[in-house]
This record gives C-alpha cells, structure tokens and sequence, in this order.
C-alpha cells in the first residue's frame, strides 16, 4: 500500500487558528515534550512564500518503508546490511529479536498511518499511553536524519551530497497502491527510493520548521 509524506508547518496562523486540525495532536505532543524535560514544539511567525502550506513532500510504498527500517536495524546489530527481496517473517522476527534496540530508533520505531516527527532534537523516540494509543511514538526529525546519514553509505549514498529527492507523487487514499516508480539499478533501489523521500523531508522539516505526518 501507498505511504505519503506531509510537512505541516508550523506557523501561528495554523497552530493558533481554533480550526487547526491538528490542534489535539500539537498538544500531546507539546505536554510529551515539556514532560520530558524538552522544549515545546516551535512555532513561527507565517511568512508568505517562505512558510509553505500542509503538502506531500515524497511518497512510496510501506514494504520499500520496511526494506529500509530493515536495513538499518541490520547495521545497528552489527549485521551484514544485505537488500530486502521480501519481507516474509523476517523483519518481523528481527523487531522480536532486537525489540530493545528498535524502540531506540527514530527510523525504526515509528507508525505506519500516523504519529508524526517534530524539530525537536531528543535522543530516543517519545512514548506514553495516550501517544501509542493514537499516533503512537513521536520522533525527532533532527535523529531520523542523523540515522538517515548513518545507514546512507551502505546504501550506496554519500549523506554529505545525495542524489536530487524524486519529486512527491500525487496524494493516495490509506488503501491505494503507490504509483509505479522507475527504480535505479542499485540492489538496494527501494531503500534508496525511501531514503531520498525520509531525507528531504526531515531536511526541509529542520530548515522550514514543520513536523512531518505520515498520511
């Protein structure tokens, strides 16, 4: 199935506005911070042309999503980082095997359909009850890209000057394939694919000051 991106900037005209579709979650994710003994999440004065508006920043599907988280929690135990060529049992049985070790992860663990990341720099994901029972673990778009740079030169990818990002695909329905995606010849194309999408987000996600939803 299709996993979109969005950035949703975090400007006072969107997060102060009684409107904001968003305004339970910036609150949860305000009290987890603060509670945590954290910063609250940044908010900036709107600037026409500068701040951007809620949109899709990459898209792909959720198995190339799961070659990657893979691929890294490889590396973080220490073994051969190999391409994925089918999930099967076996990430599932290495999130069993390493569970303490991915709740550490910012790439790693993290929600399919929601939940978000914030810039906001915090070592390990956040969690409490109300976060899992909702959006689930809150991220930090400062360490997925510090884990993005980590696992990028097993992939192929020098993290200090990347390849361009693909451009974001029209948005999709939670249940709609992802549009067919012309794949470079490395083996581990699919990672790469989700690599480049996951870094221009949290890139522009640090520079912009927008958290990104998964959608």
């Amino acid at each position: 199935m299709a996993c979109d991106l969005w950035l949703v900037p975090l400007v006072d005209v969107l997060c102060h506005s009684p409107e904001n579709p968003f305004h339970h979650d910036l609150a949860v994710y305000d009290r987890v911070l603060t509670q945590s003994g954290l910063p609250p999440l940044p908010v900036y004065s709107y600037m026409p042309g500068l701040s951007g508006d809620v949109a899709p920043v990459a898209g792909f599907d959720y198995d190339a999503l799961h070659f990657l988280r893979r691929a890294y929690l490889l590396q973080l135990t220490g073994l051969d980082v190999t391409p994925g060529d089918g999930l099967g049992d076996d990430y599932a049985q290495m999130l069993e095997m390493f569970e303490s070790t991915a709740e550490q992860s910012h790439l790693v663990w993290h929600y399919d359909h929601a939940g978000a990341y914030v810039p906001v720099d915090f070592p390990t994901p956040l969690v409490d009850d109300e976060l899992l029972a909702s959006g689930g673990p809150l991220g930090s778009s400062h360490g997925l890209l510090r884990e993005l740079e980590a696992i990028a030169p097993a992939l192929g990818i020098d993290p200090q000057n990347p390849p361009p990002a693909p451009l974001p695909p029209a948005p999709t329905t939670l249940d709609e394939p992802a549009a067919p995606i012309p794949y470079d010849d490395s083996p581990f194309a699919r990672e790469r694919h989700v690599w480049l999408g996951l870094h221009a987000a949290a890139t522009r996600s640090l520079g912009q000051g927008s958290m990104i939803i998964f959608g």
